[in-house]
């Protein structure tokens, strides 16, 4: 199974980045689909989730109406667009593959995101 992130890099704050995240080897449809992020000095935390049919989503209140995850499964992908960037936001984001009835759960290796001017 390969967990793959892309999409990262520099923005202004009040800038936009959308991440990719594209996963193989498993059956996509299956999983739900979350992110997470890592700041400097922080524990890992939850950002934003969508169930394997896309049909119900969730977010962290921190990222509530900026960002907005979407996924796309005949392409086996999931994206994070996230809008209005703030310097607090600066992270290593994580995509997350997870079934919870098979206790199945993958992690990518993160994409870097640094909001600054």
């Amino acid at each position: 199974v390969k967990v793959v992130e892309s999409g990262g890099g520099l923005v202004q704050p009040g800038g936009s980045l959308r991440l990719s995240c594209t996963v193989s080897g498993l059956t996509f449809h299956y999983y739900g689909m979350r992110w997470y992020r890592q700041g400097p000095g922080k524990e890992r935390e939850f950002v934003a989730f969508i169930t394997s049919a896309g049909g119900t989503t969730n977010y962290a209140d921190s990222v509530k109406g900026r960002f907005t995850i979407s996924r796309d499964n005949a392409k086996n992908t999931v994206s994070l667009q996230m809008n209005s960037l703030k310097p607090e936001d600066t992270a290593v984001y994580y995509c997350n593959a997870y079934w919870a009835l098979a206790g199945r759960d993958y992690w990518g290796q993160g994409t870097q995101v640094t909001v600054s001017s």
